[in-house]
């Protein structure tokens, strides 16, 4: 069995699929909150605990794959740097959220079904 990268989400996970790529699902969106909260794409990424390296190849490819960028990054060195999100960006994001709160409300009674039709958990032996 694989382990969850999200055990404390719902057992549903977004994944939005345009044009034959997937363009957000839950560690992009996580990746763009985390931008949001820290001002910076690195410190995203460690909260993730996510290399510095593929932490920027995400954010670039969202920048390259929307009409405009998602995110605006300024390179690091003696002045600083940072990171933010785009106008676009936040409103990718929000309507992200929006989707995912959407997918749990009309997914609930099947997920609860599911979970009551599961066995005892399976217990690891030491």
């Amino acid at each position: 069995m694989r382990k969850l990268r999200h055990p404390d989400r719902l057992g549903l996970h977004v994944r939005v699929v345009l044009d034959g790529a997937v363009v957000l699902g839950p560690g992009k969106a996580d990746l763009l909150d985390g931008i949001a909260a820290t001002g910076s794409i690195a410190a995203a990424g460690r909260r993730m605990g996510m290399s510095y390296k593929r932490a920027w190849m995400l954010a670039e490819s969202l920048n390259a794959m929307f009409a405009g960028p998602l995110i605006d990054a300024a390179k690091g060195g003696a002045g600083g740097g940072g990171a933010a999100l785009t106008p676009l960006g936040q409103r990718v994001l929000d309507a992200y959220r929006r989707l995912e709160q959407a997918a749990e409300r009309a997914g609930a009674a099947e997920l609860t079904a599911m979970r009551r039709a599961l066995g005892p958990p399976v217990r690891k032996e030491e």
